[in-house]
């Protein structure tokens, strides 16, 4: 009996040995299985991207600030002296005139902006006999027949303004004057960068007569030719020097030198280069002005050639000799691309975040169990290849067999612009760590389509951060834009949305377009004084 225990003894010493021998033997051997890294193919360097983007800004003059500015320009007082042709008997005749306007009116209406004032005034008409008694008749004229005469005389004679004596008489009458005036503009905007007012006026006066010796004079009659003559003076002075003053193109000259440059992106991450966003305005635009009741707003807009450079540069932007008149834009919008550079070295990181520690199957039912350590990117052609650092663990049996492994996945990167994320399409294991990986056993072998399916879940980068960085530049460059408002001048931008549209990627970097849309608009309330 004691012989036989001692066999089995030995033999379950046997067993143990073998088993432990076994165990050593595979963990020794697959400890140091790392699947053949695949060759990669050669991905050109990223070239310097240029994208169009798009600011189209409404400038607003308000209605009130248009009344303000012809309420402090437009003289408020006009005179004028009357071309009468001799009158009979009288001589040294003066017929003056005044006029005062009131307080400007401005009305603003898709067919023009009304401008009108009240005119109020004094004609004054003074002159004297000729000094001939009414029968003599005066220089170069016949005399008068004696019952004309005797009547012409004892007209005079009864005429309380008249002053002096029989051979002398002085006369001096004033009226009133009542009217308007009233201006339509209809301006519009030339391709010289200037503004044409396209006036018209119109001068109504109030019906009134004076009597000046027994002459009933018009003052509409009088007046109105002489004030249109005033007045429309003014308005061909006026119309000239707006249709010279250069503001819209200086303005837009300013703002053409302030958009072409290069600005730094930052970078976004501590081994990353520092970027420049080059911008290059191309062409500048602007619709026929729209009044409303409130406003008179020309809109404008230019269209900029936008890239991402290494280091900061000076682009050549000559100001264009002509504006381009087009139909009415769109309104006023920011549409900006804005290409952003990210290392892989980045990427590793996030990815790595996102893996490391993952066990699959999750459920841990399976034969065999994979652990991730460490995740690494490179790209290849239009690939990316995952090389993933894995423990791998033989889970149906006491003894847990167990294996440091380095394998290789394949998947297409593509942008899932509704949820923000790069996530990986078209995963599968390299065929060299899938031959390899099967060293380990065919309970190995069950885990490759869990491992598959894991990377295709859970290979994904979150781009949040860029969508950040990018809307932090982007709020940072409108934030400069609206502190340029001033006295009289408020400047709206805002930021609407900012998406990721698009990407690209070479041996090094991974390169994600972002386009940023927003709104942006000037009111003006107030007019600098010429």
């Amino acid at each position: 009996m004691r012989g036989n225990w001692r066999i089995i003894g030995i033999g379950v010493a046997v067993a143990i040995a073998a088993f432990v021998a076994a165990a050593w033997g595979l963990n020794w051997f697959s400890s140091g299985f790392h699947a053949k890294a695949p060759a990669l193919k050669a991905v050109p360097p990223l070239a310097p991207v240029t994208r169009s983007s798009r600011i189209v800004v409404p400038v607003s003059v308000s209605v009130a600030a248009i009344g303000d500015a012809i309420e402090n320009q437009v003289p408020r007082e006009f005179t004028g002296r009357a071309d009468m042709p001799p009158l009979p008997i009288i001589s040294d005749l003066d017929m003056r005139w005044t006029v005062t306007r009131g307080p400007v009116a401005v009305t603003g209406a898709p067919d023009g902006l009304a401008i009108s004032a009240a005119l109020n005034g004094t004609m004054r008409a003074s002159g004297s006999s000729s000094g001939n008694r009414p029968g003599e008749g005066m220089r170069g004229m016949p005399p008068l027949p004696p019952g004309l005469s005797s009547m012409m005389d004892s007209f005079l004679r009864g005429q309380g303004n008249v002053q002096g004596s029989q051979s002398q008489q002085q006369a001096d009458q004033r009226a009133d004057i009542r009217g308007t005036v009233a201006f339509v503009a209809r301006p519009s905007v030339s391709p010289e960068w200037r503004i044409e007012p396209n006036l018209t006026s119109q001068v109504a006066i109030a019906d009134a007569n004076m009597s000046l010796f027994g002459r009933q004079i018009s003052i509409p009659q009088e007046v109105k030719p002489m004030l249109e003559r005033a007045i429309n003076e003014q308005t061909a002075s006026a119309q000239q020097m707006l249709r010279n003053n250069p503001i819209v193109e200086m303005e837009a000259r300013r703002q053409w030198q302030q958009m072409c440059r290069s600005v730094s992106l930052r970078t976004n991450a501590p081994d990353a280069p520092d970027l420049w966003l080059e911008m290059r305005p191309t062409r500048a635009f602007a619709a026929q002005p729209r009044i409303d009741r409130e406003a008179v707003t020309l809109t404008m807009g230019v269209e900029a050639d936008t890239r991402i450079v290494p280091k900061a540069t000076k682009p050549d932007c000559p100001f264009p000799s002509r504006l381009e008149v087009v139909n009415e834009p769109p309104r006023g919008l920011v549409n900006i691309a804005l290409p952003i550079d990210t290392p892989f070295s980045e990427l590793n990181r996030q990815i790595e975040a996102r893996l490391k520690g993952k066990t699959f199957p999750e459920d841990r039912r399976g034969a065999f169990t994979v652990t991730v350590r460490s995740v690494r990117l490179a790209a290849s052609g239009d690939r990316l290849l995952i090389s993933v650092g894995v423990h791998a663990n033989e889970a149906k049996t006491w003894f847990g067999f167990g294996a440091d492994a380095t394998i290789h996945v394949w998947g297409r990167p593509v942008l899932d612009e509704r949820q923000q994320v790069l996530r990986m399409e078209d995963t599968a294991l390299d065929i060299e760590s899938a031959a390899a990986f099967g060293a380990l056993g065919a309970a190995a072998r069950t885990a490759i389509p869990s491992l598959e399916r894991a990377m295709a879940e859970h290979a994904t980068i979150d781009l949040s951060p860029l969508k950040d960085t990018a809307r932090k530049n982007m709020d940072a460059a409108l934030a400069e834009f609206r502190n340029r408002s001033g006295d009289g001048v408020r400047i709206d931008a805002d930021l609407a949305d900012l998406r990721l549209t698009g990407l690209a990627f070479d041996a090094n970097t991974l390169r994600i377009i972002a386009e940023a849309q927003g709104t942006t608009g000037v009111m003006i309330t107030r007019l600098p004084n010429q």
